[in-house]
């Protein structure tokens, strides 16, 4: 009798309606400019302590494998540069490109601009966009810094950002964002903020998707050898990611962009799927030892 109550009390619809702000307060007009708001977002709690988490890894891997530590301060800023405003242009540009061209201020600064200005943190990211701009962020410090060749360190990097991609969709939950489909599962959510329909909690599935992802890297890096055989954990980490990815787009409510275009898949999808052949390139070309 008691499983049964606690059964039922674990598998109910949730009525979500979360404040995404961690706190917020008001800075009065100062020589013509404001009143602005601050109003930091949970969303971007979990990015920040995703990089530090992140960040302790990597000197982990580093300390292990005798690498100078030292540089991992501008490993830790490139990579946080890359991702963000990677993450934001591909959002403005594949998903809301109608609104962003007439607002080109907003795509790179936290703010909105109407109907007054507001501080508002960036509340949209493509994690395709933000793919390419850590890409773009390791070719940098890899060519520049490390002085290594950059499959090197793709290998490795793949660990911590998954981490981070878990946080940061706990992070869109909070925002009552990225929601799914319409559901009779038993344990829907109801995101008040958007209407009152039980849908997916998709953002819970791919939380807990990443965070399997990245106990699986974690293991190879850690307990194999894979290490050493150069773009084979790279392959896992992008085949994993980018198929979940996929997968978990079947459960999303439209997201527009270029889907209303090229119709079959998702934008999501669409995005994807290259990238997953990308990792089974990697997965199983021949294998070279570093």
């Amino acid at each position: 009798m008691k499983l049964a109550i606690l059964y039922n009390s674990l598998l109910a619809i949730i009525n979500w309606n979360p404040q995404k702000e961690i706190f917020q307060f008001t800075i009065p007009e100062i020589l013509g400019f404001g009143p602005t708001t601050i109003a930091p977002l949970w969303y971007s709690m979990g990015f920040m302590v995703g990089f530090m988490i992140g960040y302790y890894i990597v000197f982990r891997m580093f300390k292990r494998e005798g690498e100078d530590v030292e540089t991992l301060d501008q490993l830790l800023l490139v990579l946080m540069l890359g991702t963000v405003f990677g993450a934001r242009i591909g959002h403005c540009v594949f998903y809301d490109w109608a609104y962003y061209s007439q607002h080109l201020i907003e795509i790179l600064l936290p703010i909105q601009t109407e109907p007054t200005l507001k501080f508002t943190g960036f509340l949209g990211l493509a994690s395709h966009g933000g793919a390419m701009g850590v890409l773009i962020a390791q070719w940098w410090y890899s060519k520049k810094i490390l002085k290594k060749p950059l499959i090197w360190l793709l290998d490795r990097i793949g660990v911590p950002v998954i981490l981070v991609g878990a946080l940061i969709r706990l992070g869109n939950l909070m925002n009552s964002e990225i929601i799914g489909n319409p559901t009779d599962v038993s344990w829907a959510f109801v995101f008040e903020q958007v209407d009152q329909l039980p849908r997916h909690p998709v953002q819970l599935y791919e939380s807990l998707a990443y965070f399997i992802i990245f106990g699986i890297l974690s293991y190879l890096y850690w307990k194999t050898d894979i290490r050493h055989k150069a773009g084979r954990l790279l392959g896992v980490f992008t085949v994993l990611l980018w198929s979940t990815r996929f997968g978990l787009e079947y459960f999303k409510r439209d997201m527009g962009g270029i889907e209303n275009a090229l119709g079959l898949f998702s934008t999501g999808q669409w995005l994807s799927i290259p990238l997953i052949l990308v990792g089974l390139y990697f997965s199983f070309r021949p294998l070279k030892t570093v």
